[in-house]
């Protein structure tokens, strides 16, 4: 097998040079002690706020820019929010988008979808069902297929989300990042300095990047629960655990948890987000991370 090529820092400048125009520098929001339970402050990335409500939007932008798009369009397989992103980008664009999710989507992100103009194929029953589909459409059509994280430039797109973080948190010491198929993560990983620590946070049943880790290889897991329409790849990207390995930490926390976090982000700061965009947060709650003390930690709030 080919290894697929580690984006460089040469390909990260290229992606802030092409894609800033077309997106959000989303913002920072530094929490007070004793906001949504926490001892110390954190700092909140929101990358909810993102165009197309999650941080997807860098990555499928990224690509489409950097490759160019054929006269069929657009074509990815998706959980929801990496789609949005791709039908998003379609639209900017002026060209046609077909998307292949999986029975697990919720609802709510299949009409965002269509309202983005998306041609919408519902297969199967998880991420990785739709993208068999998507691949075999895609070797049939002359239309551009962009992966949610197994591709060099949607990496060097995801990693723009990094060089943000270092311009708008000085000092930063670790960074806590949802984990599915490890595409942000790995961005994150490629973008800030080596002194940075990189958190990979899952649940319990969305586990891909921990059974990696504990297996030192790759490995089919099946996810389930809360975060599995977002968090649902059986098996962590190759591109991203070529980064990620003996680099990254692992961290679980439980969908109860989660579910919790969830709700104190919207009571607390009205931000309504996804489960898998609140699992950082419920690390933080639970004591499943435990910052040292003055420690400047960066969520990253992955998606709306």
């Amino acid at each position: 097998m080919t290894r697929i090529p580690v984006p460089t820092s040469a390909d990260i400048a290229a992606a802030v040079e092409r894609c800033t125009p077309l997106l959000r520098r989303t913002p920072v929001l530094r929490t007070t002690p004793g906001d949504l339970g926490l001892s110390e402050s954190v700092t909140l990335k929101l990358e909810s706020l993102q165009h197309a409500g999650s941080f997807k939007a860098r990555g499928g932008l990224n690509t489409a820019l950097g490759l160019g798009v054929p006269t069929g369009g657009l074509i990815a397989a998706s959980g929801g929010n990496h789609g949005i992103a791709v039908a998003r980008t379609a639209r900017v664009l002026g060209v046609k988008a077909e998307i292949f999710v999986p029975s697990v989507s919720s609802p709510a992100k299949i009409d965002r979808l269509r309202a983005q103009g998306a041609m919408v194929n519902i297969v199967g029953e998880l991420y990785d069902d739709a993208q068999e589909a998507c691949d075999a459409r895609a070797a049939s059509i002359d239309a551009l297929k962009i992966h949610p994280y197994n591709a060099p430039l949607t990496e060097a797109g995801q990693a723009t989300l990094g060089v943000e973080l270092v311009d708008q948190v000085p000092s930063l010491d670790t960074v806590l990042v949802a984990v599915g198929g490890g595409g942000l993560a790995a961005g994150l990983r490629l973008a800030l300095p080596s002194s940075v620590r990189v958190i990979a946070v899952e649940t319990e049943a969305c586990n891909s990047f921990q059974a990696a880790s504990a297996a030192r290889e790759l490995v089919d897991v099946s996810p389930a629960g809360v975060g599995a329409d977002a968090l649902g790849a059986r098996r962590l990207g190759e591109l991203p655990w070529s980064i990620l390995a003996g680099t990254t930490e692992s961290i679980v926390v439980d969908d109860g948890s989660v579910t919790d976090a969830r709700r104190d982000l919207w009571s607390q700061y009205q931000l309504a987000v996804e489960p898998a965009a609140a699992v950082t947060l419920a690390a933080l709650q639970t004591g499943a991370y435990r910052p040292e003390p003055g420690e400047r930690v960066v969520a990253v709030v992955c998606g709306g």
